[in-house]
């Protein structure tokens, strides 16, 4: 592409600036005029600058330009217009995040005809400057706030307790909007049949369903054993196994590291393509991330960093947004579901981190997101009341003879729970525990099935061989 003349070049920048209100910075420039060096950017934008053109506001990396006769609005937080919306309020599903002058910038970027952008490859660079407890991407002030938004009755309790107390809903709701942004066509109420009652929608090919299924078992993997909510090269290789089960062309790449270079459609980034390399990093990653302390910092590194990697052949975004989950998990902080979030935005997001290695609009996304995950559990956590630490004491031990009753079609009665006693049942607690079991037997139907780990059809299976049948 030949390089514009001056005039050309001034008429142009000042027409990409006026449809960006809020500025464009020297990065979204150089950007947006690859084929114009650095420093000639720089001279044309100091001209406009001295001809008053242009006003420079700010300064270091958040300096932007705006054109002389527009006030540009002051940096928002992010987390602002989320938090100044009352819970439960109706957020059109094609509606855009709200974003600060910097995803702004990006997010012209991205829109810009392919053919306009420049080609880039992954740079080494980009996370090497990363260094964990020094570098942010969320400044203190946004953590504190989300640490706040993010709060829940168990913090106090073991970790997991949370997500497990609320696990049928995060089950459907993470497993629908995940894949409901690579795609997937089946609603929510769809979702729910498919997991609680094992309906498949009608109209829907084996993909999406298969899709929905795989969500729900690597949800659970994360959630019934703790222990496996862990930042390790294992956890993340098992959530792709989980997550790319029966989706992938090649059988072997099911929980393998990437072999072979791939290309991301729509974007002119071209992941690494050497796989030593792939595996170096992505053990790199995972210890960074690992050393990280703030489970927000933790979750949005994981966010930017997997899926700028591509460790796997495909299904690299699903990977990361459920990984991104774990430190809520182990810290008892509300779950990231992605409900509702607008699949343009956390396009053009991940545009930005792949070809321009800027984070911004991908955190304006992330902020937005989190924030409407918390209003979906405001009622959920206002209905839970005190924990039982009875029953948190014995959670193990209880889904166990639940399950082991169950499996064994044995009938809801004190003598059958009575043979059953786990050793680490105090004989106090004995009593306690029993009655404990035969009301969670009372209540248990396919539904719920999965607190225990069992399939809704072993359940029903149960409740027709211990029901006493009607003459």
């Amino acid at each position: 592409m030949n390089t514009p003349n001056h005039a050309t070049l001034e008429s142009d920048v000042l027409r990409l600036i006026a449809q960006n209100p809020a500025g464009l910075g020297m990065d979204a420039l150089c950007a947006a005029f690859p084929s114009v060096p650095r420093r000639t950017l720089q001279r044309r934008m100091a001209t406009l600058a001295q001809a008053q053109g242009v006003v420079l506001q700010g300064k270091g990396r958040g300096a932007r330009y705006v054109l002389a006769t527009t006030s540009a609005p002051a940096v928002p937080q992010p987390v602002a217009p989320m938090l100044a919306r009352e819970p439960g309020a109706d957020y059109p599903t094609d509606a855009y995040v709200p974003t600060s002058p910097e995803g702004e910038a990006i997010k012209a970027y991205v829109r810009q005809p392919r053919h306009l952008r420049k080609p880039v490859g992954y740079q080494q660079a980009f996370l090497e400057a990363y260094v964990p407890n020094v570098t942010a991407y969320l400044p203190p002030e946004l953590r504190a706030q989300l640490h706040t938004l993010g709060q829940s009755p168990a913090a106090q309790t073991p970790a997991g307790t949370f997500a497990r107390d609320i696990l049928n809903r995060l089950l459907i709701d993470l497993s629908w909007a995940s894949s409901r942004l690579e795609g997937n066509t089946y609603s929510r109420l769809d979702t729910e049949r498919l997991i609680a009652q094992g309906q498949v929608a009608e109209g829907k090919d084996a993909v999406e369903t298969q899709m929905i299924l795989n969500h729900k078992e690597a949800i659970e993997y994360l959630v019934h054993d703790p222990e496996r909510a862990s930042l390790t090269p294992d956890t993340v290789i098992a959530l792709h196994a989980f997550l790319s089960n029966g989706l992938m062309a090649d059988a072997m790449a099911v929980g393998r590291l990437r072999q072979r270079a791939v290309g991301i459609g729509g974007s002119v980034y071209l992941p690494l393509a050497s796989p030593q390399g792939i595996q170096d990093i992505f053990g790199f990653v995972l210890e960074m991330a690992a050393e990280i302390t703030d489970p927000f910092e933790q979750a949005f590194f994981l966010m930017v960093h997997l899926p700028y990697l591509q460790p796997f052949e495909d299904v690299n975004k699903r990977v990361s947004r459920l990984a991104a989950n774990i430190p809520f998990i182990r810290h008892n902080l509300c779950p990231l579901s992605f409900i509702d979030m607008p699949q343009q935005a956390y396009v053009d997001a991940m545009l930005g981190v792949y070809e321009l290695n800027q984070v911004e609009l991908l955190r304006d996304v992330f902020v937005w997101a989190y924030g409407r995950s918390c209003q979906q559990y405001v009622a959920v956590q206002q209905n839970m009341g005190k924990p039982n630490m009875f029953r948190m004491r014995y959670r193990r031990e209880l889904s166990d003879v639940v399950a082991a009753m169950v499996r064994a079609l044995e009938p809801a009665t004190e003598e059958a729970v009575h043979r059953r006693l786990p050793v680490q049942v105090t004989q106090a607690d004995q009593a306690g525990f029993k009655a404990l079991v035969l009301v969670e037997l009372k209540a248990l139907h396919a539904g719920n099935a999965v607190r225990f780990g069992l399939r809704p059809l072993e359940v029903e299976g149960w409740m027709a061989h211990t029901t006493p049948t009607k003459l």
